[in-house]
């Protein structure tokens, strides 16, 4: 929309205050301002929900693969074939054996429910979300027949086991006696803590060698699963039928998806959800803009029909409006957007005071899975979120703009 000379000199002069106009100019304000919360919402909220669903993705994968093949009875004697025909399959990136088996782990008097996972050394050293996120101890000190173990963060608090500290591990698949199946209890020294960030893996996850998860659970040279990845795990459809092929029989596979499906559905779902209900704040804001535009074009009733005398048209009076409405809106999303930004960037920060002023633990990683407040933002969303933003802003304007065109100056100027 190309404005002339004067329609630009006279849309400035109506953005700002005149004569008698401060409380027009206090509602275009609050209509700024609305706009600029309802953007800044938009944008945080979208941001902090992406980051909730890319931060569960990394650390849940990181962790557990993008799929899994399984032996039926949670053993997988031919699991060197599975491996090497895995990895055959295109996209396949790796293809690593595993042991997991929950079981009870006792220190210091105090007894919990743990995940033992067995992996090789050279899986779990390369394992960028457990290296990386050592916190005590030397992952590297992990060695088969070492009888060393490492322990997530939470797990290491509940224990009161640290690095250098001793857990028992009990197994109820014993020797038999006369009397029945006595538990098989074996002592591990504390290697190394980690924290992952996720909650449950932080509060039960137990690593140590593969060799020395299978003395424990007397698997033999068997394995419990494969843990496989690909290059799109977007895409893991394509490699199911191939990975079901090479295990038809003696095992299942089952994807990332399945196994947090319930999780990521529900992220999902809260993510429309709260894009819907919070874009009400912007078709709010845009009322106010609406509101004000109107009191204007009352306000300015008597320069609009001296302007129509003087030559101004129709079209041009309508353009005025508009421009001084979307520019309302436009200054409300660009200050919005910093907002958001400044917000996101300082966002833990945030969070910490706010609990500190309350006294409340606002993230209690228990309840959140997560450690820390996670932000990920979208470029594309929050091109989204601003062209909605304008859209609404312009369509506010239409009707106050189109009465000011219509006003008729006979009947205003009749009596002057």
């Amino acid at each position: 929309m190309i404005l002339s000379r004067y329609e630009r000199m006279i849309a400035r002069r109506y953005l700002l205050p005149g004569k008698g106009e401060g409380f027009i100019f206090l509602v275009a304000a609050i209509s700024l301002g609305a706009v600029a919360l309802g953007v800044a919402a938009l944008i945080i909220v979208m941001s902090v929900m992406n980051g909730f669903r890319a931060e569960l993705f990394d650390k849940i994968v990181g962790l557990n693969g993008h799929a899994i093949v399984q032996g039926y009875d949670g053993r997988l004697p031919d699991w060197q074939r599975v491996a090497t025909e895995a990895r055959k399959v295109p996209g396949v990136t790796s293809a690593l054996p595993l042991i997991e088996q929950p079981l009870m782990a006792r220190a210091n008097g105090r007894v919990e429910g743990v995940l033992v996972r067995g992996m090789r050394v050279a899986d779990i050293r390369g394992n960028p979300t457990i290296a990386s996120n050592v916190k005590s101890g030397d992952i590297r000190s992990l060695t088969p027949g070492s009888n060393r173990i490492a322990i997530g963060t939470r797990l290491a608090e509940s224990l009161g086991a640290y690095p250098g500290g001793e857990i028992s591990l009990i197994s109820p698949e014993g020797r038999s006696t006369a009397i029945g199946t006595v538990p098989r209890i074996v002592s591990y020294t504390v290697a190394a803590t980690f924290e992952v960030g996720v909650y449950d893996y932080d509060n039960a996850f137990v690593i140590m060698p593969l060799e020395d998860a299978q003395t424990l659970l007397m698997l033999g040279d068997e394995v419990g699963m494969v843990e496989v990845e690909v290059t799109d795990p977007d895409k893991i459809g394509d490699q199911l039928p191939a990975l079901q092929n090479i295990v038809r029989g003696i095992g299942a596979v089952t994807d990332w998806r399945s196994m947090n499906a319930a999780l990521f559905e529900a992220l999902a779902v809260e993510r429309v959800a709260m894009f819907v209900v919070l874009s009400l704040i912007i078709l709010v804001a845009v009322f106010n803009i609406l509101s004000s535009l109107i009191m204007l074009v009352r306000a300015k009733t008597r320069d609009i029909a001296i302007l129509r005398t003087m030559g101004a048209s129709r079209r041009g009076m309508m353009k005025i409006f508009v421009t001084v409405g979307v520019t309302i809106g436009s200054l409300g999303i660009v200050m919005g957007t910093i907002i958001g930004a400044i917000f996101l960037f300082f966002r833990q920060g945030v969070v910490n005071f706010i609990q500190l002023i309350t006294g409340q633990n606002l993230w209690d990683p228990s309840v959140r899975f997560l450690s820390e407040l996670p932000s990920k933002t979208d470029p594309v969303e929050v091109t989204a979120i601003v062209l909605l933003a304008l859209l609404l802003s312009f369509l506010s304007t239409l009707y106050p703009a189109w009465k000011a065109a219509s006003t008729d100056p006979v009947q205003v100027l009749r009596y002057e």
